[in-house]
């Protein structure tokens, strides 16, 4: 059978592997117990729960492939063990794994980094149109994903309004500062947010063993001076580190740093492991997907050796400088009407101290949760088959 010039042009076997080869010259080498593992026939795979139900273990060791049949969308196998399985082409590119192509790993779009010159263009998005319709919603989710965050403007300034358009990505996530919040300066939880002192740029939770993916905040009342909104690309700030002083973004890249939440009477919270890095990279990608950085929440450092302790504050020297690079800068006025949300694994945030008084409310939303609106708002059944 003649193979389309977009699928591939040859297929081999041997005792152990499939063999496929595709038509810009790469060659994926799937394993025959592994092909059978991952069999998404009606009795191997359900179809409703998307779970497997193949028994791993009754697989026998020494399965071979008695035929390996090229159509014109995909490969049936029939195996030794009587059973016969088919894999579409585009799975297989997908999922293969000796090679990995870089081709089918990345999920949407490419991450724009940014610095102060966002101020320009930053990304921006209607509260009647998330509200309102399904495209209004995969934009705004788009945004935060590729930027980091995201504006909505004409939301009214009020509690419940505010409520509901982050319940829009997901379930809100209640942690030891209540559920959905609002905060002025009058110290009801022990931490510096909930006074009129500036706040360096920063990340939220990282005492959290799972630090949250997603924050808002909408500023409803506002009667003082002061209180700008500081915001700074994480990820190009991990960049600029790794071009200008490689050894220091190693550094902040594998000292783990302990954290602590302590300020309520009734609150000791710490992560497990109980420490990390400042810059969490993805082994299998090496592509960084998280900043965990909050000076203020840092605990004692007495797990480091000798000659990490000037290696250690000579990098976090370097990264604070390229924090509070003006360049790097990005400062926003918040106001009634307007709501920020923004990728707490990436952008860190801050603000100018104040006087007068502010009412800020706002939520937590899990980084799961929203990854998870985000496929399903942006990608077909099919799309979404195919990666699982």
């Amino acid at each position: 059978m003649t193979i389309p010039q977009s699928n591939p042009i040859a297929v081999s076997t041997t005792l152990t592997k499939v063999f496929i080869d595709w038509p810009d010259g790469q060659t994926s080498k799937f394993h025959n117990i592994w092909l059978r593992d991952h069999c998404k026939c009606d009795e191997c795979f359900h179809k409703v729960t998307k779970q497997r139900l193949v028994d791993t273990f009754k697989i026998p060791e020494d399965l071979e492939s008695e035929s390996a049949l090229p159509e014109s969308n995909g490969i049936k196998i029939k195996w030794s063990d009587g059973h016969t399985s088919f894999f579409r082409w585009t799975w297989l590119r997908r999922h293969s794994y000796d090679p990995q192509f870089v081709d089918f790993q990345p999920f949407l779009q490419k991450k724009i980094l940014w610095d102060a010159r966002i101020k320009e263009y930053p990304p921006t998005v209607k509260y009647e149109d998330v509200m309102k319709s399904e495209e209004g919603l995969s934009n705004w989710l788009l945004n935060i994903d590729q930027f980091g965050f995201c504006f909505v403007d004409g939301v009214p300034p009020k509690v419940e309004e505010t409520e509901e358009l982050a319940k829009r990505i997901c379930f809100i996530r209640e942690t030891h500062y209540g559920r959905f919040w609002d905060f002025t300066s009058n110290l009801e939880h022990g931490d510096t947010a909930y006074t009129s002192l500036a706040l360096k740029a920063h990340t939220d939770n990282t005492y959290f063993t799972d630090p949250s993916g997603l924050q808002m905040f909408h500023l409803i009342e506002f009667d003082g001076t002061g209180g700008s909104s500081l915001l700074v690309d994480g990820f190009w700030a991990a960049r600029r580190l790794k071009m200008t002083f490689p050894e220091a973004h190693k550094i902040l890249s594998t000292i783990r740093i302990p954290a602590h939440s302590a300020g309520d009477p009734d609150t000791l919270i710490e992560p497990t492991p109980n420490a990390y890095p400042i810059l969490n990279y993805n082994p299998l990608t090496n592509e960084i997907y998280q900043i965990r950085y909050n000076n203020d929440d840092r605990s004692t450092l007495s797990h480091l050796s000798s000659n990490e302790v000037e290696a250690f504050y000579d990098a976090l020297r370097k990264w604070n400088n390229i924090l509070i690079d003006k360049e790097n800068e990005y400062w926003v006025k918040l106001e009634p009407g307007r709501a920020l949300i923004f990728n707490n694994w990436r952008v860190l945030h801050g603000r100018a101290g104040f006087t007068g008084h502010s009412k800020l409310v706002g939520a937590y939303l899990n980084w799961d949760d929203y990854r998870s609106k985000l496929k399903i708002s942006n990608l077909t059944r099919e799309e979404i088959d195919e990666m699982i």
